[in-house]
């Protein structure tokens, strides 16, 4: 079950790379028509009708049954980190889509990040724990991730720039681990068929979280770099998850002294994740032409 959970979340976390940088590729072939909200519409209308756009809606949604798969057979504090390779992927995908070679230090935060997940994992060895929760840790894991948001949300309130970015990431990181735990307890219930599965809260509150993280994400990228969101973004999730894979689904993580380990192979994920908000095909500007390359056409030929 190890190896297939881990296959299945970096499947997923592939699908979700790719579907971000053929959208984007989508986004760059239309041209802009001003500022006005019926030229928004209008250019939103024709980007649905590239087949970039929909062949990433249509790994978006394979990346979604993916993780749901991983989490049907493997532990949320597993599942949930590997998804951090999604800016590996974004980096390599979006490095051939768009003809860009990363530099050096790219590469040393691409290597950062997976050696620091590698490690991580390795070292905390995460059980597999229980399909389903309880009502009463529910209770006490849904409560304290709601709670940990509000006050995250409300504490980036008086901030902006990078203090704000940094914040509303954590809250965003909180809100996709919540979800994916919803998830996890969704496909759990699953084993006893589809009506067990849709007569039950936890697929309607996976969209109400999925919603939240989704909007709290925008907020973070709008308020500053990706160098101050993306860190707070993949160690939450992270961390986030190991904490909910204990108290909702009795999962464990090694301690004693492996945790030296953990610690170590945190700081490379956070150091990764940096180096890796810096690199332009993370930012999204895989568009623009390298140094001394000319600039490539926006449109299609064909």
């Amino acid at each position: 079950m190890l190896a297939l959970t881990v296959a299945l979340a970096l499947l997923a976390a592939l699908a979700n790379a790719s579907a971000s940088v053929l959208q984007r590729r989508a986004a760059v072939q239309e041209p802009g028509e001003g500022s006005g909200a019926g030229s928004v519409v209008r250019r939103f209308a024709h980007i649905l009708r590239r087949p970039y756009w929909l062949a990433g809606a249509g790994l978006l949604l394979l990346s979604g049954l993916l993780q749901a798969g991983a989490l049907a057979v493997g532990s949320l504090a597993l599942v949930q980190p590997l998804l951090a390779t999604e800016l590996l992927f974004t980096l390599a995908v979006g490095s051939v889509v768009f003809r860009r070679r990363p530099d050096r230090r790219t590469w040393l935060a691409f290597l950062g990040l997976a050696l620091g997940l590698a490690l991580f994992l390795l070292a905390a060895a995460p059980s597999a724990g229980r399909q389903t929760a309880p009502a009463h840790a529910w209770l006490l894991g849904g409560c304290g991730a709601l709670a940990v948001v509000v006050l995250l949300v409300a504490a980036a309130r008086p901030t902006e720039g990078a203090p704000r970015a940094a914040l509303l990431g954590l809250a965003s990181a909180v809100s996709f681990a919540t979800t994916a735990a919803l998830m996890k307890e969704a496909v759990g219930r699953l084993a006893n068929g589809p009506a067990a599965m849709l007569s039950h809260w936890s697929p309607y509150a996976t969209a109400g979280a999925g919603l939240v993280a989704f909007l709290l994400l925008q907020g973070a990228l709008g308020a500053g770099s990706l160098t101050a969101s993306q860190p707070a973004l993949t160690l939450g999730d992270a961390l986030t998850s190991v904490v909910l894979g204990w108290v909702l689904f009795a999962e464990t993580i090694q301690l004693g002294l492996r945790v030296l380990p953990e610690v170590i192979g945190v700081a490379l994920i956070g150091a990764g994740s940096i180096g890796l908000a810096h690199a332009q095909s993370v930012r999204g500007e895989w568009d623009t032409p390298a140094p001394g390359a000319p600039e490539s056409p926006r449109e299609d030929r064909g």
